[in-house]
C-alpha cells in the first residue's frame, strides 16, 4: 500500500459551511485572544455566537485556542485554562464544573492510517462533570474521561478513563481512586 498523498491533499473534509465559519472565527480570534482575562462572559458570548454551547459562568480564557467553537459544549462553571488547546474537528463536551488546565491538548480528530488517502476523522471527546485534565496532559480522539476523574499533568490519555480515578504517564494509566464529591 502506498501513501497518496495526492489524494489526501485534494480531499474536502469541511462543507462549504464549515469552511466559512472556520474564516469567519478567524477574523473574529483578535476579538477573543485580545479581551482582557476578567472578560469570561465576552468570550463565551463570542463562542455562542459561533454555534457553541457554554453553560453559566463557564470560564474560557483569552489565550485558549478553540478550533471550532460549533463543536464545543461546556457546562456550567467548566473552565478552559491559559494556553489549553481545544482540537475539536469531531465535538467536545467538558461537564460542568469540570476543568481544563493550561496547556492542556484535547484532540478530536486524526486520520485513518489504513486508508491511503489518509480520510479525516473527527472523533468525540466527552470530559464529564468535576474532571480535570491537568497541565500539558493530552486527550486523544475518541476518548472518555469519566465524572471526577484527574488527567495527571502531561498523562497522554489513549483509552477512556473510568468515573472517580486518577491516571497519569504515557500511555496514561490509573494509579489511585478519587473520592466522589455529591
Amino acid at each position: 500500500m502506498t501513501l497518496s498523498i495526492d489524494v489526501c491533499r485534494r480531499q474536502r473534509p469541511y462543507s462549504r459551511r464549515e469552511y466559512l465559519g472556520r474564516v469567519l472565527w478567524s477574523l473574529a480570534q483578535p476579538f477573543f485572544r485580545l479581551s482582557p482575562r476578567p472578560l469570561f462572559g465576552w468570550r463565551a458570548l463570542l463562542l455562542r455566537l459561533f454555534g457553541a454551547r457554554i453553560g453559566p459562568r463557564a470560564h474560557v480564557y483569552p489565550s485558549a485556542r478553540i478550533y471550532l467553537p460549533w463543536n464545543l459544549t461546556m457546562g456550567a462553571e467548566a473552565s478552559i485554562g491559559e494556553w489549553a488547546l481545544i482540537y475539536n474537528l469531531g465535538s467536545v463536551s467538558i461537564g460542568d464544573r469540570a476543568t481544563i488546565s493550561h496547556r492542556a491538548h484535547l484532540c478530536a480528530g486524526s486520520h485513518d492510517y489504513r486508508d491511503p488517502a489518509l480520510p479525516l476523522l473527527r472523533l468525540p471527546i466527552e470530559v464529564g462533570p468535576q474532571a480535570w485534565i491537568c497541565a500539558d496532559a493530552f486527550v486523544g480522539p475518541g476518548r472518555r474521561i469519566g465524572e471526577g476523574a484527574i488527567v495527571g499533568a502531561a498523562a497522554v490519555v489513549v483509552k477512556d478513563v473510568p468515573p472517580w480515578t486518577i491516571v497519569a504517564g504515557n500511555p496514561a494509566r490509573v494509579i489511585r481512586s478519587r473520592q466522589m464529591f455529591r
